[in-house]
């Protein structure tokens, strides 16, 4: 018989909306999501890094914090950390062997499982406070069976159409079930997005707070090293951070208005935001078998976007090639478009280990000129360079089969 996390991996491919099976999970185990406070955070780009920043500042104030992110980038461990550790690999046997027969009872999914084997996890490590990262959408996320706090929603873009909605308006009304009757709520979205969550938290009677209107960013400097920027609210106040690209401060910015809202002080603000790491998003690796990597889990046209903006910033005038893989239900057209293939001197097709990856051969077409490779290392190989970095993006399993090979480990086959 193989481990308990094993058998959580073969319930990947089931995913079924709604919340009646997760809620009677927590039900029968008496309510572990009632023994801590909650906050969620949704969107369609950035929610991981702003579920991170929140949660180090919760822990620079002195709070013992939970995180619950999804997907892992290497390993299923990192989706549950307290106060930064990872559980470890006897405390997850446990937990998954304790939850297998009530979910199997029940007919929960792999997300709804591993969302409630988080929510005792925290419970029992005695958290004040959990960071939960929604998986996809919002009103049947496994996650929104918590009753939070406070609820970010990044922003909306267009990602999981098939699931969520072909339209900008559609999403939101998704992402905004996280909303809560006279709760707080916090978003960096725009347009269409915007006004239908503005629509939304009226009705629910949630005071929605957006940056750019009640909160704003102001002198975004980006550094070889990091970010530097000012937040305006009553007061302006400046921080720095390890995290590259532009992009993130608007994610940071949510995260310092969230904790803000919670009451924590600006020094224990800035000194949670001066540590952040968040590995494979845009991060550096140095020094690999194949070159210096960048690796960044941009996986639809706005994370693209951010990348390319990114590159230009901090890395203006250095050689770059590309490996890409994409997922089956990702717009290959509009990718190309976004990352600016002229950037690169070379680009590789790739696929990571799962049949929800693309073929390779099937996306030259929006990729002209590029080379095919499989499996990851072969493509890393091709894109290699004496100088200058390559850069792996198109999907965090992407990513995270990268850092496995780098760490020695076999390819896991990935669904959710």
């Amino acid at each position: 018989m193989g481990s308990a996390l094993e058998w959580l991996y073969t319930q990947q491919r089931f995913n079924k909306p709604g919340l009646e099976r997760i809620r009677e999970l927590l039900a029968r185990l008496d309510h572990p999501e009632r023994a801590y406070r909650c906050v969620l955070v949704g969107g369609t780009n950035g929610k991981g890094s702003t579920t991170l920043a929140l949660a180090e500042i919760l822990r620079a104030a002195g709070h013992r914090v939970g995180r619950y992110i999804s997907p892992h980038v290497v390993r299923f461990h990192e989706r549950m950390e307290v106060n930064g550790g990872e559980i470890s690999e006897g405390e997850l046997e446990a937990l998954l062997s304790e939850l297998r027969p009530l979910a199997e009872g029940i007919g929960a999914s792999f997300f709804e499982t591993a969302t409630t084997a988080a929510l005792l996890h925290f419970k029992r490590a005695g958290v004040e406070w959990a960071v939960l990262e929604v998986g996809l959408g919002g009103r049947f996320d496994a996650t929104n069976a918590v009753e939070p706090e406070l609820s970010i929603v990044t922003n909306i873009g267009l990602d999981h159409t098939e699931i969520l909605g072909p339209t900008l308006g559609q999403i939101a009304l998704e992402k905004a079930g996280i909303f809560r009757p006279g709760k707080l709520a916090l978003s960096g979205a725009q347009g269409e997005g915007l006004e239908t969550l503005r629509q939304k938290a009226a009705q629910l009677g949630s005071k929605l707070r957006v940056l750019g209107e009640d909160f704003w960013l102001r002198e975004v400097q980006p550094l070889p090293e990091g970010l530097v920027f000012t937040l305006e609210d009553q007061t302006l106040h400046r921080f720095s951070t390890p995290l590259l690209g532009v992009h993130q401060a608007r994610n940071l910015a949510l995260a310092i208005e969230a904790a803000r809202a919670l009451e924590v002080p600006w020094e224990a603000i800035a000194q949670g935001l001066a540590g952040l790491q968040h590995p494979g998003r845009l991060e550096r690796v140095k020094a690999t078998p194949f070159g210096d990597l960048l690796l960044d889990g941009a996986h639809n046209p706005d994370g693209a976007v951010a990348l390319r903006q990114a590159l230009e910033d901090h890395f203006p005038h250095m050689e770059l090639s590309l490996v890409l893989a994409l997922s089956q239900d990702k717009d290959a057209a509009s990718m190309a478009a976004a990352l600016d293939l002229q950037r690169y001197s070379k680009v590789v097709l790739t696929r990571y280990h799962s049949p929800r990856s693309r073929p390779p051969a099937e996306l030259l077409p929006y990729f002209p000129g590029a080379l095919t490779a499989e499996p990851p290392a072969e493509a890393l190989r091709l894109a290699q360079r004496i100088e200058g970095i390559t850069v792996v993006a198109g999907s965090l399993y992407l990513v995270g089969e990268v850092k496995r090979l780098l760490l020695g480990l076999p390819p896991e086959e990935r669904w959710q």
